[in-house]
């Protein structure tokens, strides 16, 4: 592991600066994009001298997941002026957040304007398509700045490389000028606007988004105590970021909504994240919200059990979460949330039933975790020998005392 702050690019990316926090510029750079559509890709820049140019790679935690590539046979377009290296474009809106916004510190601290970001698309079928949430979000960090994605290999005339400054990993606190990149620009002409209690919800993104099952009825539950239940995929991100601007309560289910509340949210704004999945994906969020927005997020751990696929029977992004909504509700209390929650009632069997049938988990494409049934298992076991041992107790005291007597 590299040292905080470490100046070498063959090393991880740091929070504390080092290379994370460089510029280089290039000239005469060949931008290689990816040929394969896989995890590790190697793409990237060649420098002039055809040399790589380990600042531009895309670390995630341990390692790059883009590796030297070889000098293209062909170089198919030239690509004048002065452009923003921007890395990887993800399609997938949180890994966009966190790895394709990694450069963009560099808007607020460049000595020279650019002609736009270039990017290099992270499926290669994908091509040069630019989704509206990508090109927006560059335009509420700098209005009117062009998005271009170089789908072939190409000769750029100028390109300013700065390192990662956030990403996944221990970088996903980000880098102080990445941070102070992001709140001195990024939607600051976006007024608040909406109510003081937020509940960002997953419920109507579909069976293959993963999710949580219940989550329905922790929506009433929430309306009851003054919350918004907001659907943030129906909305553009500026109305997305007017909302979060304006609540002083944020609840969500964990997500990549939360990525992007992180980069305008307050140390005054009271935030809950509700879990969806058993995995430890949820730290690195928890780190992006606490330190973007200098606060400690409640996080709630409150699964009954949990639906994985068939096929592949482990916690990932297609798992469904099952709510267990009392511990949900006393949790929300406890944390000055809302003011009832006592008595928010687990879901009876047929209710369960029903929320199952309705989400579409069918038995021949999901199974109940194994880990959760052996952990449940392994609970009534130890619930059995307590009942054991409290009999035995009381016995052995029934008879203690009839001897005394």
């Amino acid at each position: 592991m590299s040292a905080a702050g470490d100046l070498d690019p063959t090393q991880l990316p740091s929070p504390k600066g080092g290379w994370s926090e460089s510029m280089t510029v290039l000239r005469n750079v060949t931008v290689v994009p990816p040929v394969e559509s896989s995890m590790v890709q190697a793409a990237g820049l060649l420098r002039e001298d055809g040399s790589y140019c380990h600042e531009g790679a895309l670390w995630r935690r341990h390692r790059p997941i883009t590796t030297e590539p070889d000098m293209p046979k062909e170089i198919t377009q030239k690509i004048p002026g002065r452009w923003l290296w921007g890395g990887v474009l993800w399609a997938h809106f949180g890994h966009f957040l966190v790895e394709s916004t990694a450069r963009l510190w560099a808007l607020a601290n460049l000595d020279a304007p650019v002609d736009g970001v270039l990017f290099i698309p992270k499926r290669p079928a994908v091509r040069d398509q630019v989704r509206g949430f990508q090109s927006e979000f560059v335009g509420l960090m700098q209005k009117d700045l062009p998005i271009r994605v170089a789908a072939d290999p190409a000769m750029v005339e100028e390109l300013v490389v700065p390192g990662q400054g956030f990403g996944l990993g221990d970088i996903t606190e980000a880098t102080p000028k990445y941070r102070n990149a992001i709140h001195a620009q990024f939607a600051r002409d976006i007024k608040p606007k909406g109510p003081e209690k937020l509940y960002i919800s997953r419920s109507k993104l579909g069976l293959g988004k993963g999710g949580l099952l219940g989550e329905e009825q922790m929506e009433a539950y929430l309306a009851a105590e003054g919350y918004e239940i907001y659907h943030p995929q129906e909305h553009s991100l500026s109305a997305q970021l007017a909302r979060y601007k304006a609540a002083r309560k944020v609840i969500a289910a964990d997500g990549s909504a939360l990525h992007l509340y992180a980069m305008v949210g307050r140390p005054d704004q009271k935030v809950a994240m509700v879990l969806r999945r058993k995995s430890t994906a949820h730290t690195l969020l928890t780190d992006n919200v606490r330190h973007f927005c200098k606060c400690d997020p409640l996080v709630i751990g409150a699964l009954r059990t949990e639906w994985v696929p068939k096929d592949n029977q482990r916690s990932s992004r297609l798992s469904f979460g099952e709510l267990d909504h009392s511990v949900i509700g006393r949790a929300l209390k406890d944390g000055g949330f809302i003011s009832g929650g006592e008595n928010w009632p687990v879901l009876d069997d047929d209710a369960r039933q029903s929320v199952l049938k309705d989400k579409g988990i069918k038995s021949n494409r999901f199974v109940e975790s194994p880990a959760f049934q052996k952990a449940r298992e392994e609970q009534e076991r130890a619930e059995r020998r307590a009942r054991r041992a409290a009999r035995r107790a009381r016995r052995e005291a029934r008879e203690a005392a009839q001897n005394d007597g």
